[in-house]
């Protein structure tokens, strides 16, 4: 059976919730003595909300005094492949995946399921999904019905939009286009005009960006399916001394403050702190021969002006 977390607030509220539908008592530490290692292979450090589920996946390794044993494949879906044969080398306990591609990091996850490694994927999809032993993430199609269902109520309802895609190939960039379609669909008076990967990077949207502007283009509005990507556009719309109303995915503190700041209309939380947290927890519970639940997934939440203080509220000091 699908777990369901139901956040009424992002960060630390989101395991109280976990524990209370799954009427489990927070998992304790392990015992002192050899810890439980535990492989991880990131997709790309470079990207903050990936930073922030390493942020995650450290903090409740170290509660649990579990030893990590880390790996960042900066955006190539094949060096995950070698990470996972490390961590087999190694003779890991478990490993936890957070791929890049869902087609190219599968044989990443065959692997480990291969030499009998239990493991957990996180935050992204594989093809061959099923054969893990659990899933963390968030539902992406639904990310992005809430991006382009806001943006069709700030130009009610109608308007030329562009839209910036993650990777091609990258699961969240799949199931984020599918649910941007499905949601501008409904408006019969929207119309895509352009849209282009800038691979989740703040760089390359306001470059792609800048060129769309320059072309004398007209938009109405941007769906940037990472904020990263959403906070690129806007620096190149400011740069032009225009005002077009951008919309972005994950809630990172840099998109929070510009949205409570009314430069960026709106993001869309996506709780890398519960996912990480769940994942480290999953796979220590697969070690220990606990059952566990094969899907795990924690909702994401509109964040707009009305509602951003609550989010500034759990950004963690010097972020």
């Amino acid at each position: 059976m699908t777990q369901w977390l139901k956040p009424n607030r992002p960060g630390w509220i989101v395991l109280l919730l976990a524990v209370a539908f799954t009427g489990c008592k927070p998992k304790e530490p392990a015992a002192t003595g050899h810890p439980v290692t535990i492989g991880v292979s990131y997709q790309d450090l470079q990207n903050e909300f990936v930073i922030r589920l390493q942020d995650a996946i450290r903090a409740e390794a170290k509660r649990l005094n579990v030893a990590l044993v880390e790996s960042d494949a900066q955006g190539h879906a094949e060096k995950q492949i070698g990470h996972v044969e490390n961590f087999i080398a190694r003779n890991v306990d478990a490993i936890i995946l957070n791929p890049e591609d869902e087609q190219a990091s599968a044989p990443a996850m065959g692997l480990a399921v291969q030499n009998h490694k239990p493991i957990v994927v996180v935050n992204a999809i594989v093809a061959n999904l099923k054969k893990a032993d659990a899933y963390v993430g968030s539902p992406d199609v639904i990310a992005g019905r809430m991006e382009a269902s806001e943006m069709m109520k700030i130009l009610h309802g109608r308007g030329d939009v562009v839209i910036l895609q993650g990777p091609y190939g990258h699961s969240a960039e799949l199931l984020r286009t599918k649910g941007i379609g499905e949601a501008l669909a409904k408006f019969p008076g929207a119309k895509i005009v352009a849209e282009q990967t800038a691979n989740w990077d703040r760089a390359q949207a306001l470059s792609v960006m800048e060129n769309w502007l320059s072309s004398g283009r007209e938009v109405d509005g941007v769906i940037a399916q990472n904020d990263e990507m959403a906070l690129g556009a806007l620096e190149a719309i400011e740069g032009a001394g225009k005002h077009i109303p951008v919309v972005g995915i994950d809630a990172i503190p840099d998109a929070l403050k510009a949205v409570a700041d009314g430069r960026l209309a709106a993001t869309v939380f996506q709780d890398a702190h519960a996912q990480g947290t769940l994942a480290v927890q999953l796979a220590v519970d697969l070690v220990e021969g606990k059952p566990v639940k094969h899907d795990n997934y924690i909702p994401f939440q509109l964040v707009t002006r009305e509602n951003v203080t609550n989010y500034l509220n759990a950004i963690p000091p010097g972020h």
